[in-house]
């Protein structure tokens, strides 16, 4: 494309998707986000509970935890805990057997800086969904990504058949729409391998995988 993208749409809204979106719209980016599920997360989603005496219990039932190689992404941990959103892990970790019903390979204190969300992991999600410049919409999926050749746009279109919006640019951080799906959603051969993007989705120091893919 010619033009710098200013309208961007972001299919997922798990780590990379959410950090893509926050950091297209702190530079001046309109974004949108679209996720089929109930709310932010993706792998680092969080589940609430109920319990019979009316006690709320939350489980992270994604990611428990994240550790940090890349100098510029601990850059990134700094600011989040300022924030408040995320916090170091200090507890002792280690795995329990149920056969011989113990714990080992338990990694003490310290070895190496274990971080977890605030109050639960999909806390930093959900904080960067609703950044200024960052529209969400949950409970949406992407059904068919077609580039308009006439407009120079992408026209994404929901699985109920209705009009997402006309875009500049299409970021696909949802492994599950961007690597097995991509060609029935766009009509166009994956810009990269499925092992690839699964690897990048993954890939907290590479988070943009940007489709501004055009003819």
């Amino acid at each position: 494309m010619s033009n710098v993208a200013t309208k961007v749409a972001v299919v997922g809204s798990g780590i990379s998707g959410a950090v893509c979106a926050s950091t297209l719209a702190r530079n001046g980016v309109s974004v949108a986000i679209l996720d089929s599920a109930r709310g932010p997360g993706g792998r680092m989603s969080q589940r609430r509970e109920i319990t019979e005496d009316g006690k709320e219990l939350l489980f992270d039932h994604g990611a428990p935890y994240f550790t940090i190689s890349n100098p510029d992404v601990l850059g990134l941990i700094h600011e989040w805990e300022a924030r408040g959103l995320v916090a170091e892990w200090k507890q002792n970790f280690g795995s329990f057997d149920c056969i011989f019903k113990q714990f080992f390979d338990i990694e003490k204190e310290g070895l190496s800086k274990k971080y977890v969300g605030v109050p639960g992991m999909n806390s930093i999600c959900r904080a960067l969904c609703h950044e200024p410049g960052v529209e969400s919409k949950f409970g949406v999926g992407v059904g068919k990504i077609e580039w308009l050749q006439a407009k120079d746009l992408w026209s994404l279109t929901g699985l109920d058949g209705q009009n997402l919006g006309h875009f500049n640019g299409v970021v696909a951080s949802d492994k599950n729409t961007c690597a097995p799906r991509f060609t029935s959603v766009t009509g166009r051969p994956t810009p990269l391998g499925r092992r690839a993007l699964h690897s990048f989705c993954w890939l907290l120091s590479h988070i943009i995988f940007v489709a501004f893919y055009a003819s």
